[in-house]
């Protein structure tokens, strides 16, 4: 899969022409005409820079290893202003690179949007079925968005907490070792709770190293170390 970049926006483009069209007409466009593919023919929408989910977005989310953290962030700002929502799957994707990009308020109202797509029947078709894809997707907001939790090549951790949060608390089970996470503003903690004696291998905000449930030096100790 190719990524396009335009060296004068200095944005990834969604696909080889996506850059080139006039961006859609926002503001002329009633809400009662939202989602678009209700109300325009797809070769109309294709024309133009506008999309229902940040598709270029979550693919830096995919392969963080191949872009910046300012490019993240430049396209992040780019495309964000381009995306209706009209996926129930875009809100998670964009909440979890807000957070990572540093826009914490974007992050999180984006989150509370993600999960009221079916409690306030948002999209005004859960009579027809919940939408399961987009609850999942709350599970990674809270642990990849404000978690700041990664597993490309090795697990990662680099927590992002909203002003208003006191705590946020959550499991993995790594390699059958089971880790409990406990983050505030304040600290972060791992405790190594169950599973077998592998050693677990994971960084917190880039720093990190081996701990084994029977050896001498437990998760919580790596971590408090490296906060």
């Amino acid at each position: 899969m190719a990524m396009p970049f335009d060296a004068a926006l200095g944005v990834h483009g969604q696909d080889a022409h996506f850059l080139e069209h006039a961006v859609w007409d926002f503001a002329g466009t009633p809400v009662e005409n939202y989602p678009l593919l209700l109300h325009y023919h797809p070769l109309t929408i294709y024309r133009h820079q506008v999309l229902k989910q940040a598709d270029a977005v979550l693919a830096q989310f995919n392969r963080p290893d191949l872009f910046s953290a300012e490019q993240k962030r430049v396209d992040f700002d780019y495309y964000d202003r381009l995306t209706t929502g009209d996926s129930t799957l875009s809100a998670s994707g964009q909440s979890i690179m807000a957070a990572e990009v540093g826009r914490m308020e974007l992050a999180e109202s984006y989150f509370r949007k993600a999960l009221a797509t079916d409690l306030d029947n948002a999209h005004s078709n859960t009579a027809d079925g919940v939408h399961v894809a987009s609850a999942g997707s709350i599970w990674s907001c809270l642990t990849m968005g404000f978690g700041g939790l990664r597993d490309w090549n090795g697990w990662h951790l680099d927590p992002r907490l909203p002003a208003g949060w006191r705590r946020l608390r959550f499991q993995l089970m790594i390699e059958g070792v089971l880790v409990g996470v406990d983050i505030s503003h304040e600290a972060i903690r791992l405790a190594l709770i169950g599973g077998d004696d592998s050693v677990v291998s994971l960084k917190v905000r880039g720093t990190g190293g081996d701990a084994q449930r029977s050896g001498a030096e437990s998760l919580d100790t790596l971590c408090e170390r490296h906060t």
